[in-house]
Order: structure tokens, then sequence, then C-alpha cells
């Protein structure tokens, strides 16, 4: 009987696998075991503090075709990457580690279009960063030898494969467009000098991550209208800025010269919790520093009220309790916005993020839209 992989999606998956920020294993458990609950899905989680990566054995194999479409890195606030994983390999030989990760994949009977090698986000992981980016072409070819792999064939899942230490690979599968955009979630944007501030990579993520691209290309469209609650140094105006959009920023502070000299922003110092726009813009942004639930209630008004038709926010977080409080923020926005209509909230722990996570709201019929 023949051995060869199928084009099908025939893959049998044991569990599911997530990647964060080291420190916040508990919240990703959590959130990983409540959603094997929603998949129907029997079993545990394994979490090990300082690790960066949570995993979910499930008591019985299950059908990769049942999982794929429904695990979206997008679905769990404090994941960087979610992975169907379906073998784990232990004691791999330092001097081959191709050969059981072929057989592996092999035994899996599916054919794979890409492959994405990945580390968790620690010290002791990213000492195989290198590895992997030395190792990732080797292993393409060896898998295109044993017949698992088509590059780019349409149809076909994505092979990742995650190296916690040096003997140990987990393989995962996942569909075009339902992993991380980047490898381990970990996205690789350029800091400019005249951005005023490191937060503005923050923003530049949020817009990529929370955002679909069609809402991209209708909200950040040159000319329209933003307010920076909270603005000093600038860095999130600046990316507003650079976007072509004209921004009010709203800070007691001083604004960066650099931010000022895009010509596209008009500083007025006040409080950014009392100040209000003459008339509705498009976006309002805030990263101030603050109760979360305080962050949470002024976002609501803003949009219930109309005065932006969209906001990406940041909440603080406290150390501990933090899904508690994001629950809690999530529920004062629900309030608020019950008489207004349906709304999009997207909430997300992102890569520059540390204690806090950032969020996205916005009316799904807004007034006048």
């Amino acid at each position: 009987m023949s051995h060869t992989p199928q084009n099908r999606l025939g893959l049998a998956v044991h569990g599911l696998l997530a990647l964060c920020r080291a420190g916040f294993e508990k919240e990703v458990a959590a959130e990983l075991d409540e959603l094997a609950t929603g998949l129907g899905l029997m079993g545990f989680v394994r979490a090990q503090p300082g690790k960066a990566f949570v995993t979910f054995e499930a008591y019985e194999p299950v059908a990769f075709a049942d999982l794929a479409e429904r695990c979206d890195w997008r679905s769990l606030t404090f994941a960087r990457q979610l992975l169907p994983w379906f073998a784990r390999i232990d004691n791999l030989p330092e001097r081959d580690r191709a050969t059981p990760i072929v057989a592996t994949a092999r035994a899996a009977e599916q054919r794979f279009a890409e492959l994405v090698l990945e580390t968790p986000d620690t010290d002791d992981a990213k000492q195989q960063s290198g590895f992997c980016r030395r190792f990732a072409l080797p292993l393409q070819l060896e898998l295109d030898k044993a017949g698992v792999f088509r590059e780019r064939a349409k149809g076909l899942p994505e092979l990742h494969i995650l190296f916690p230490d040096a003997t140990t690979a987990w393989l995962c599968a996942a569909l075009p467009g339902r992993a991380a955009l980047w490898p381990m979630g970990i996205p690789r944007l350029r800091m400019l000098r005249e951005a005023a501030s490191r937060s503005t990579l923050k923003l530049a993520e949020a817009i990529f991550t929370l955002l679909t691209e069609d809402e991209r290309n209708a909200s950040l469209r040159a000319g329209l209208r933003a307010v920076d609650l909270g603005a000093a140094p600038g860095g999130w105006t600046w990316q507003l800025a650079h976007r072509g959009l004209r921004v009010t920023a709203i800070d007691n502070g001083p604004m960066a010269p650099s931010v000022m000299a895009t010509e596209m922003v008009e500083h007025i110092r006040a409080d950014g919790f009392t100040w209000r726009p003459q008339r509705p813009v498009e976006w309002m942004v805030c990263d101030m520093v603050e109760q979360p639930t305080r962050i949470a209630a002024l976002v609501a008004d803003w949009i219930a009220t109309g005065r932006c038709r969209r906001t990406i926010f940041n909440l603080k977080l406290p150390m501990k309790k933090r899904l508690e409080a994001v629950e809690q923020c999530r529920a004062i926005i629900t309030k608020r916005l019950a008489q207004e209509g349906p709304f999009e909230l997207r909430f997300k722990h992102l890569y520059h993020d540390r204690e806090e996570i950032t969020g996205y709201l916005a009316l799904r019929n807004p007034r006048g839209g």
C-alpha cells in the first residue's frame, strides 16, 4: 500500500499550541481552554511560567479539517500565534534533525505548501533562531524529496515547526490566513527617526493586526481627520500623519519638532479626558496612562456619541487579574453601546505591548455611514 501524502486535508491533530509573551502563560492557558471547549475538544492545558508558549492536548485525535477554519490567531487576546499541532518529536539528534522531522511529516499523510520555523520568545529559545534560519531551506528540500511539500500550492496548509529547545520540535499546521502575519507573531517593523518615539511601532502593529485590509483602505485615506488623546511626544500622531491623515494632538506636554514638521498636525494643550472635537472625525486614538476602566468608558463614549467613527486605544492592565480587567472593560463598552447597534471590539496583546493590550472599537453601521 502506497504511503504517499494526500492533497486533501486528511490530517489528524492532537491539540492546539499558542505562543505569547513570557509571563502571560496563565492568561493564554485560560483562553486556550475556553477555545477548546467551544470547539468541542476534550483534554487539558499545559503551561509553564516563562516558557512563552502553551499547549492544549486533546484526549483523542481530531480532524484538522474540522478545526482549521476556526483556529484563527486573532481569536485569543493574549496569544501571538495559534496553531493546531499534530506531532511532537523529542530527543532530536543534533547532527540530523531533518530525518525524524521529515519521517513524522510524511507519516501524517498531508502535503504542505509553506514551511515556517519558529521559536518561543525567550532568551533560551532564541538561541535556536540562527539554527532555524540555516535549517529552513535544507529541511524544505528534504520535505520536497519525500513528497510532503508542494511550494505555494493553493488549498494546502502551512507547516509550522516550533523549536522550544535544541532537541524538541512541535509540528503544527495552519490554513493560509489563519496563522499570525509574522513568524512567532513578531512583526518586522522599522522605526524611523522622525517618528518621535518607539510607541509609533505599537500603532503600526495594531493597524496591521486589528484591522482588515478593507478597513485599512477605507479608514486610513489621506485627508481624513484624526484625534490623538495624550499625544506627546507624538509617536502615534506621527504614524497617522505619515499616512496622510490630519491629526489634532491633545496633550499638555510638548510635541516632538519632527512630528510638527509634517505640517499635518495641530497641537492643542488640553486634558484628553475633557477635550471634545467641534465636528466628528474618522479616528480617535488613545495611549494615555490611566486606569483601564476609565479608558474603556472614554472610548465607548466617543463612539456612542459619534465623535469618531473608530478608535484604537491601549488598556494598561494590572499585574494580577489581567483577564478579569479585560472582561470588566469589555462589559463597560458593551453596556455603553447597547443602544447604538452592533459594534466591532477587538483586543490583542501586541508584540510591542508590555503590561497592556491594544483595542479596536467601531460601530458596524455608524450614524451617517
